[in-house]
């Protein structure tokens, strides 16, 4: 993990996920409830500013330290959800974590539908540098669709079209930024009988990217996996499946972050 020693003071919240120990929103719902204390004193406010690792911060009595970084790869499976907890009461990815781990956090997400390769971590600036629209670091997808693909609507997906489907604000006069929506390319996998597989390859994240660009095209989206992001492939993880990282692959990631800022 990259050290978090800092001579500036940042949020509480913002410190406690830098440390690793939870999510920021985690974070604050522990400081709001009076779980958290710094030097001594206790602390109810997310944004109230602490240093790290000057300060002495502690939860619940327990002094807090720097937690040993984890770097996870899932196969999720389709109709588990990317979050901690769920109202409905669903599948989620934490369901699929061994016991014991200290707490990770997933890199982006993948929407419920959606399978394939998701990263989670407790490092949360690497998170955000593999999650920065600047880098532009390449996420492929392969997409099942239910229709024929052919070569003039693989033409159409990579220089895709700007969503303005929110229109005019209903209680102003300003409109809402247009968003675009594009692929970097798109290729064909095979075809079925009545189907096709296409690999997509976006370096950008918004939500719902595929399914949006597709929908415009008036294409539905059968199956969606992530497979890769950067140098990183799924492979042969089985579906459900997690495991650490390899160093190799770490060091891949960061080598192609490292690129994508030159």
């Amino acid at each position: 993990m990259k050290d978090v020693t800092t001579h500036k003071r940042i949020g509480l919240a913002r410190a406690l996920s830098k440390i690793g120990y939870c999510s920021r929103s985690q974070a604050a719902i522990l400081i709001r409830t009076g779980h958290v204390k710094v030097n001594g004193r206790v602390v109810r406010d997310p944004a109230s500013s602490a240093r790290v690792p000057q300060d002495r911060i502690e939860i619940d009595g327990k002094l807090l330290a720097k937690s040993e970084p984890i770097y996870l790869i899932m196969n999720k499976p389709r109709s588990v959800v990317t979050t901690a907890s769920d109202e409905k009461g669903r599948e989620t990815v934490y369901d699929l974590l061994e016991p014991g781990l200290p707490w990770v956090g997933p890199v982006g997400r993948l929407d419920k539908a959606s399978e394939g390769l998701l990263l989670l971590t407790n490092d949360s600036e690497w998170a955000a540098r593999i999650t920065d629209p600047a880098l532009h670091l390449e996420k492929k997808y392969h997409v099942q669709v239910d229709c024929l693909a052919d070569a003039q609507l693989l033409a159409r997906i990579a220089p895709g079209f700007i969503d303005n489907s929110d229109g005019m604000e209903s209680d102003s006069f300003e409109r809402k930024p247009r968003d675009p929506l594009r692929a970097k390319k798109a290729r064909l996998l095979r075809h079925g009988h009545k189907n096709s597989w296409m690999e997509i390859t976006l370096d950008e994240g918004k939500n719902r990217q595929i399914r949006r660009l597709l929908a415009e095209l008036e294409v539905q989206v059968l199956r969606l996996v992530r497979v890769s992001i950067g140098p990183l492939e799924l492979g042969d993880l089985t579906k459900g499946s997690v495991r650490r990282l390899m160093p190799e692959e770490k060091m891949a990631i960061d080598r192609a972050l490292r690129s994508a800022r030159r």
